[in-house]
């Protein structure tokens, strides 16, 4: 039976990366490729207990209210500096993204983004079938100078997004100067800026830097990738006007979010003593993990790979020399290690040499393995 997609769905790019996942699932291939935190890192434990105490009330298996369990977003509110009534949680922050994408654009009007781009969120306004502007992303972050030399030419874009903390996938983390010259644009042109941040605690390396300011900035964060991905608790910290909006949106959506996943990220993010501790080993983890993925990358690839230091976060975004990195894919599928093309992030530029690695997933001496398998791909290619 043949039936017609809609034109929102016609619009929306497939995610290389979800297709990866299927691939990096056989027996024998180390992963390099998706996003996902370490499982060996997961408080299984004390996850465990947060169950517990969870499934000890029963209205833990009620419905509960579209923007969350009071005492989550409480516990949110409390780590954001926040106040309560500007935080909806929801399905993972990606559900946040979709709904604003809903809420906020209409056909046609136009959403700035970074190139290459965060996935998710370039589909997610595609599926509301934005007009799409990228601009190549800077050291700093954001290019707020070619934001604003377009601006005073007379593009008015409904939204800016940007993931601000260890950018997916450059690694890039804003400046000072970046977010808080973004928040004025925002301010002087009446755009809405949202700062995606699911990585900003898992840095390891120098001073974290203020959130964007001003009241024109959407916030959203994610417990998945400190906690656990399974919760599926994310957040958007906006205007209590905004939080409305996507709230009555929201119960078209799915009605509520589970009440029992969030009273355990509830409990596990009001236990901040040990949120800290946990966080702060992850950190260390994280760091020694990306240390052995950039060893291994001078080890087995040196003179033919350049590659940002990762600071934090999870990803390595790399450029091989005169490689078609979506060509080399296959090769290295065939030695048993996986990676995303950068061809997969582009949405203007080609980024046909860059690639996605992701050292938060694998254990050093694997990484250093996978280094090694992607490096005889590339003689073979």
């Amino acid at each position: 039976m043949s039936i017609p997609p809609s034109r929102a769905l016609e619009s929306i790019r497939g995610s290389a990366i979800r297709d990866l996942l299927a691939v990096t699932e056989r027996p024998g291939v180390l992963s390099l490729a998706g996003g996902l935190p370490a499982t060996d890192l997961i408080p299984t434990g004390r996850i465990a207990v947060a169950a517990q105490r969870a499934i000890a009330d029963a209205s833990a298996l009620q419905y509960t209210a579209s923007t969350g369990v009071a005492r989550c977003r409480e516990a949110i509110a409390h780590l954001q500096c926040a106040a309560p009534e500007q935080i909806l949680i929801t399905h993972g922050s990606q559900q946040a993204l979709s709904l604003l994408a809903q809420a906020l654009v209409d056909p046609g009007s136009t959403v700035v983004v970074d190139d290459p781009v965060y996935v998710g969120a370039l589909q997610s306004f595609q599926a509301v079938c934005a007009r799409i502007v990228a601009l190549p992303i800077t050291g700093a972050g954001t290019n707020v100078a070619e934001l604003e030399t377009r601006l005073r030419s007379g593009l008015r874009p409904r939204i800016v997004h940007t993931v601000s903390n260890f950018h997916n996938p450059s690694g890039v983390t804003a400046s000072a100067h970046t977010r808080i010259r973004l928040a004025e644009l925002a301010d002087q042109y009446g755009f809405l800026a949202i700062e995606d941040d699911p990585y900003g605690a898992l840095r390891f390396t120098g001073d974290p830097i203020d959130p964007i300011p001003g009241d024109r900035v959407i916030r959203l964060g994610s417990a998945s990738k400190i906690l656990a991905p399974a919760l599926r608790v994310g957040w958007m910290q906006a205007p209590p006007s905004i939080v409305g909006m996507v709230e009555r949106l929201r119960q078209s959506a799915d009605l509520c979010g589970s009440a029992f996943s969030q009273l355990m990220t509830a409990d596990l993010l009001s236990d901040t003593g040990w949120l800290a501790d946990h966080v702060d080993r992850l950190c260390a983890q994280y760091r020694v993990r990306a240390t052995a993925l950039t060893d291994a990358l001078d080890r087995h690839l040196g003179g033919r790979i350049d590659w940002r230091p990762p600071e934090g976060g999870m990803f390595c975004w790399a450029r091989l020399h005169d490689v078609d990195t979506s060509n080399l894919l296959p090769a290295a599928l065939y030695q048993g290690v996986a990676f995303v093309p950068g061809r997969a992030f582009a949405v203007s530029d080609d980024l046909g040499e860059y690639l996605r690695l992701s050292f938060a997933t694998l254990p050093p001496a694997e990484l250093d393995e996978g280094v090694r398998r992607l490096a005889t791909a590339l003689d073979h290619l």
